[in-house]
């Protein structure tokens, strides 16, 4: 072989080689590096795993929804790093242009989203329950029977399957989609104890009143008035009658005992319903709140308007703001003017 032939098949074999390399580069690009995850015309997409999910269920959501460009490198990539073995639960945000190398380290990793919510006021612990189980994967069903477990509840949180609806405040929560139901009441029980401070406890202790006793106070003042100038006046209403000894005569107890906030005009008949949440009948609070009181509310009743007034009701120009009285007599002045503006409206019920 001559010098020159000698020489252009090392320049063949040069080239051979730097081909082989470069389909090589390119073949370990494409497997871990280039974009994956589909577009969305709605952005990041979420995948969900459930507590207890393998892999086969993590393969089939994301070729269901159609979260990958390519599923074979990324199911080979996967099989590779051992994921099928180490699945873990979540809810994971996957961005655009996301490689299968960063999609497996996220996965392993466990590096999930957490989910904001907020939780709305509710009157029964049904509400609650439903409002939970859209937001997070805690099972209601469990998150039920917790919340009906007298010894649980008076273990952890030294309150009873009444006083339980006092653990959670209306408003922002973060958590992780996988929260079970345990762990979200404590996480309730955790926000409870930031806005419970020392000098909110000390203003609690000198109306002479528990914690608990302030939320179901503070849920009455809620149902009453939307009204944030009325809620201090209306909570030292309460609270004057309380200290003398009178019935609340709150008619939003009512309305839980029978269980229709709907009602715009309660009748005698509705006082009479066999119920301790009747404050027509029973003196003092009722046994528990009868909505989730908001933080408004708590310190409408905590640093309630110093007064004389023992009754109130809906101002009849039905602005949703309310009339007070000192006395039974002009009560029922301010009561008959409300209840003629009902009639003129035609409401009955």
């Amino acid at each position: 072989m001559t010098v020159s032939a000698r020489r252009r098949l090392i320049l063949l074999l040069l080239v051979l080689l730097l081909l082989s390399g470069g389909a090589a580069l390119y073949g370990a690009w494409r497997v871990l590096w280039q974009p994956n995850v589909a577009e969305s015309p709605y952005g990041a997409a979420y995948l969900y795993i459930r507590t207890g999910a393998g892999w086969p269920a993590v393969r089939d959501s994301l070729q269901r929804q159609e979260l990958l460009l390519d599923p074979g490198t990324f199911e080979w990539l996967a099989t590779q790093r051992d994921y099928p073995t180490k699945v873990r639960p979540g809810r994971y945000r996957l961005a655009p242009g996301l490689g299968n190398a960063e999609l497996l380290d996220m996965l392993l990793a466990g590096r999930q989203d957490t989910v904001a919510f907020t939780l709305d006021a509710f009157k029964y612990k049904p509400q609650l329950t439903r409002q939970i189980s859209r937001q997070l994967e805690a099972d209601s069903l469990e998150l039920r029977r917790l919340l009906q477990d007298n010894a649980y509840l008076r273990r952890r949180y030294q309150l009873d399957t009444t006083t339980i609806l006092t653990l959670f405040l209306p408003g922002p929560y973060r958590a992780f989609w996988n929260t079970s139901a345990r762990t979200f009441l404590d996480s309730a029980a955790a926000t409870h104890r930031r806005f419970w401070t020392a000098q909110r406890r000390q203003r609690a202790d000198s109306l002479e009143l528990t914690v608990p006793q302030v939320h179901v106070l503070a849920s009455i003042v809620q149902r009453e008035t939307a009204k944030k100038e009325d809620k201090p006046v209306i909570a030292g209403v309460y609270l004057n009658r309380l200290r003398r000894g009178m019935r609340l005569q709150a008619d939003p107890t009512l309305l839980w005992a029978i269980g229709n906030f709907g009602v715009k005009r309660v009748l005698n008949r509705d006082k009479l319903v066999d119920s301790p949440y009747n404050t027509y009948r029973h003196k003092g609070l009722p046994p528990g709140p009868i909505t989730s009181a908001n933080r408004q509310s708590l310190d409408a009743v905590l640093q309630p308007a110093a007064h004389r007034y023992l009754f109130f009701c809906a101002r009849a120009d039905l602005s949703g703001f309310s009339d007070f009285a000192e006395t039974y007599a002009d009560h029922r002045q301010n009561a008959r003017r409300y209840q003629h503006a009902l009639d003129s409206l035609g409401v009955k019920r």
